[in-house]
């Protein structure tokens, strides 16, 4: 394991991760319906309401039009009204994660990844190919079946959303990060889809001990095969930035090339996020701002760039404008977590970390 620091830098990180996470997924949240909000639509949304460049949560509505198209949770998720965090599955998954991990510690067993689900997470919780997994559980099937029997979801962006907490539990270690969150995955997800857990594991992984964020997203890459779909268009948003390319126009290339796929699909989605992190260029703002402006899973990929960012930055570097509202409160659907304090999630985050090392 690569040197992560002293142990307050380490917490700090692990708190960033935290925060970044439940603030990216915030800001994306209300806009998270990427057939019908799209790029171009957001950022029309934000010229009425004189919010571009985006440097905070959404502003309200400024008509009634973008008003009954943003999610029905919009209103406990735009600036100045935000009291603690909202419920979502991007938030329930990493706090199931840590659940997971305290209860049967880092050899757990894809079988009690399931377990797990059935035990404290609620049926209509989960979506997709989570949705068709936890299905197949109660059926009585076992993985990887449980991912493929009617499943057309298995390349989506389910898995990547649940593996945070590898990376956060394995600083300086993304093999060893992509290693666990597969484990995780594959209750769910077959090809691309475990791929972009592995990937995005080994990215949060990385960013504890990688000089930039550039450096994060060349480790992550190591840990998926090179000739995946996924692995060469991380590769191409890279080689578009080294261009000197627009983040506009490379998102506009990359939606050409991936087209078809759909929006919940990880292969455009980690278009969209790679396109965030490189241009955001470690500034937390600038990073979330970027990934939720480019669409589709807009709370989703916002979640994922926000934990990126924090764990680059630390707790202490994200602005109050996006933590104080949070009041370090998380809401979830997870039994026995609704309410539970942030700090105590980083905390116990961190415990385990500790407990590895």
């Amino acid at each position: 394991m690569t040197p992560v620091g002293t142990a307050p830098q380490l917490a700090d990180r692990v708190l960033g991760g935290w925060l970044g996470r439940i603030a990216g997924n915030m800001l994306g949240k209300p806009v998270e319906r990427g057939d019908l909000w799209t790029r171009d639509r957001i950022d029309r949304y934000l010229r009425r309401a004189d919010a571009l460049p985006l440097t905070d949560y959404l502003p309200e509505p400024a008509d009634e039009h973008d008003r009954v198209a943003l999610r029905p949770e919009w209103p406990n998720c735009v600036r100045g009204r935000i009291h603690g965090s909202c419920r979502d599955d991007d938030v329930d998954y990493a706090i199931l994660g840590l659940h997971l991990l305290e209860t049967h510690g880092f050899g757990f067993s894809t079988e009690q990844v399931g377990e797990m689900w059935l035990l404290t997470l609620p049926y209509l919780q989960t979506f997709t190919a989570e949705r068709a997994a936890y299905r197949n559980l109660t059926d009585g099937m076992k993985p990887p079946l449980t991912a493929t029997y009617d499943n057309p979801y298995q390349e989506w962006i389910g898995a990547l959303i649940r593996a945070d907490i590898h990376g956060w539990t394995n600083p300086g270690a993304p093999r060893r990060a992509a290693s666990l969150a597969r484990r995780d995955a594959v209750l769910s997800h077959t090809g691309n889809g475990v791929y972009g857990a592995m990937w995005a594991a080994a990215l949060i992984s990385a960013a504890f001990t990688a000089p930039t964020v550039r450096h994060a997203v060349d480790s992550a890459l190591t840990v998926i095969p090179a000739g995946s779909r996924l692995a060469r268009t991380v590769r191409r948003v890279v080689s578009l930035h080294e261009t000197r390319m627009t983040w506009e126009d490379t998102l506009s290339t990359v939606s050409q090339e991936t087209a078809g796929l759909g929006w919940i699909h990880t292969v455009p989605n980690v278009a969209v996020l790679t396109a965030g992190l490189l241009y955001g260029d470690g500034d937390f703002t600038r990073t979330v701002a970027l990934t939720v402006r480019g669409g589709l899973d807009t709370d989703s990929n916002g979640a994922t760039a926000g934990s990126v960012a924090g764990v680059l930055t630390g707790a202490a570097a994200v602005p109050d404008r996006w933590k104080d509202p949070l009041e370090d409160t998380v809401r979830s659907a997870v039994f026995g977590f609704d309410g539970a304090s942030i700090t105590d999630l980083a905390e116990r985050t961190l415990r385990l970390v500790t407990l590895r090392e």
